[in-house]
């Protein structure tokens, strides 16, 4: 089975099931209905897009509509690979529909064996083996509206603050990510950075 199309109904997307290891079972489901309180491990992905000319991180706010984690402020864009997908190509095609940026330059994995598991959050579990990757962009999303609710751009030392903000409602794989990915380049140069311009948008209880 080859690669899903974006444009096909979301029930139509089916995720791959992995051992703690990541390595594929050779089992599928429907992406939707295997998202649920005792939801399977799986794999997936999480991408931190950088603005090349300032460092600023891209953050943005999941749908409302989303099944999983809604409303909630998270990194730049996270995502399933499809049955036999590799999975950089899996991150390429969920920034062109997520955001709408299909260049990503400079793909690569910073956490290759990254794995977590969530409490509940209205009703639901995410359990995932999930590869962690950084590329750097040169233009503002263009996001999909199903898929963000909003965005912005900030710097990395503010995106710390935002992680610990009781008042903001940010996912819980942000923050678990942030632990690692601190000491990584190219986040561990950025943590001195000063603050950069964003697009306005404000990050608000939900």
């Amino acid at each position: 089975m080859g690669p899903v199309n974006d444009t096909t109904a979301l029930d139509t997307e089916r995720i791959v099931y992995v051992t703690e290891d990541g390595e594929p079972t050779g089992e599928t489901a429907p992406k939707l209905a295997a998202h649920h309180e005792n939801t399977r491990l799986h794999l997936a992905f999480s991408c931190y897009l950088l603005r090349s000319s300032d460092q600023a991180l891209l953050i943005t706010s999941r749908a409302a509509s989303k099944k999983v984690w809604p409303r909630v402020w998270t990194n730049s864009v996270c995502g399933h690979p499809a049955p036999d997908e590799p999975i950089e190509e899996a991150v390429r095609r969920r920034a062109a529909f997520e955001l709408g940026l299909p260049r990503l330059d400079g793909l690569r994995c910073v956490l290759p064996a990254y794995r977590y598991s969530t409490p509940p959050f209205e009703g639901v579990i995410e359990n995932e083996f999930c590869p962690v990757f950084v590329a750097w962009v040169d233009d503002d999303p263009a996001p999909h509206p199903d898929e963000v609710g909003d965005w912005r751009w900030v710097s990395w030392n503010d995106y710390a603050l935002l992680l610990n903000d009781d008042v903001t409602d940010v996912s819980y794989w942000a923050k678990d990510q942030f632990s690692q990915l601190k000491d990584f380049e190219p986040f561990s140069s950025l943590q001195n950075g000063t603050s950069v311009r964003d697009n306005g948008a404000e990050p608000s209880s939900t």
